[in-house]
């Protein structure tokens, strides 16, 4: 018989290592995509299809781990709203100057401060140059003060500097920010209640998918902010005391904003539009009214807003002024979408307005004879 051959021993099929390495660089990317998204991250972004999902829908949810600067950042603001604040027997209002030099108002504001000693500070940062004074009121109340640059973060760090000296007095429960072309809109008691009256703070907020909104978004900002997070506002506040406090115990979040929040520099960021906005919606959303209690007038479409010359000051643009009871704000995209949000005040419509910029120097006068009539009711 012929012998048969023995089997033979086929050695295993040996896989290809390009696709293995493809493979695994393809999950990593997956999975890197999914933890570290950038904001409406999607298949889209790679596959241009039109009818697509984010990758987060596709992967089971996984948590990002926190830094430790956030979970610092994250138990010092929580204990910050929660804390009770001490009650004061003499609450004050700091009224918050931020002025390159001479202030050309200080007559009318000592006209609006007469009689009210001991319910107000004043604190100056002026920027330029020491100011020179027309009203005792003003002589000496100049804090230690830094050059400040128009939309950099040295204008966020002049605000911050002025909260630190007016949370030295511990009366002090209201601070408001204002400019050199200020006014005021109405009497001291009105203004006194007004702020004393209500328990959230007067910070400009809004979304603004155009470019001069969300535009200026930094994805460097991740993963501590994300894009949906980034708001704009106004710079003019008027804030309690817990707030005030909040400000200055941020860091982490400060620190983006002065890392990543620059004019010029492609997206044209300006940091003192964006950061209390962006802070306040993240952390205490419901602690603030949405709007500015200062008025400025943006109707022109220019870069700095409506300025008020001595021929423009009658009583009629200061009550019409004083009586708008509702706020509104129009994106920058090429929709211009307007949005109308009345002046809710402890659940009742009010004036939205308690000041107002900005006013040429020249208008003094004309401001100082109308005073007693437009403040009043």
């Amino acid at each position: 018989m012929t012998a048969m051959p023995p089997p033979r021993h086929r050695g295993a099929a040996k896989k290809p290592m390009w696709i293995i390495v493809l493979l695994s660089l393809v999950c990593v990317s997956l999975m890197g995509a999914y933890v570290y998204p950038p904001r409406r991250y999607s298949a889209c972004y790679f596959f241009a299809s039109s009818v697509c999902t984010p990758f987060k829908d596709w992967l089971p949810a996984v948590a990002r781990e926190k830094t430790d600067e956030e979970i610092v950042s994250a138990v010092v603001i929580r204990d910050l709203l929660l804390m009770p604040m001490a009650v004061s027997k003499n609450p004050k209002i700091a009224f918050m100057f931020l002025t390159p030099g001479t202030m050309p108002f200080e007559r009318l504001w000592e006209k609006f401060l007469q009689s009210h000693d001991g319910r107000y500070s004043i604190y100056i940062h002026a920027s330029r140059e020491k100011p020179v004074h027309s009203s005792s009121l003003f002589v000496g109340r100049e804090i230690h003060s830094e050059k400040v640059v128009w939309g950099r973060i040295s204008m966020v760090d002049a605000e911050k500097r002025l909260l630190a000296n007016a949370l030295e007095d511990v009366d002090n429960q209201f601070f408001v920010l204002l400019s050199d072309s200020c006014v005021p809109l109405h009497t001291f008691d009105y203004i006194y209640n007004y702020l004393m009256g209500t328990n959230v703070s007067f910070i400009d907020c809004f979304l603004d998918p155009g470019p001069h909104g969300t535009g200026r978004y930094s994805m460097e900002m991740l993963p501590e902010i994300e894009q949906r997070d980034f708001r704009k506002g106004a710079q003019w506040f008027a804030i309690t005391r817990r707030h005030a406090l909040l400000i200055l115990a941020d860091n982490l979040y400060y620190n983006k904003f002065k890392l990543y929040c620059k004019p010029a520099e492609g997206r044209n960021c300006i940091a003192d539009e964006h950061y209390l906005p962006t802070l306040f919606n993240m952390v205490d959303p419901g602690g603030i009214a949405n709007w500015s209690v200062t008025h400025v007038d943006w109707s022109e479409g220019k870069w700095h807003p409506r300025s008020y010359r001595a021929a423009d000051v009658t009583y009629q643009l200061l009550k019409n002024i004083t009586s708008v009871n509702e706020n509104f704000h129009i994106t920058s995209d090429d929709k211009k979408v307007m949005t109308r949000t009345p002046c809710m005040w402890n659940g009742t419509k009010r004036p939205c307005y308690l000041f107002a910029r900005k006013f040429y120097p020249e208008s003094l006068n004309n401001l100082l004879k109308l005073f007693s009539s437009y403040t009043s009711a």
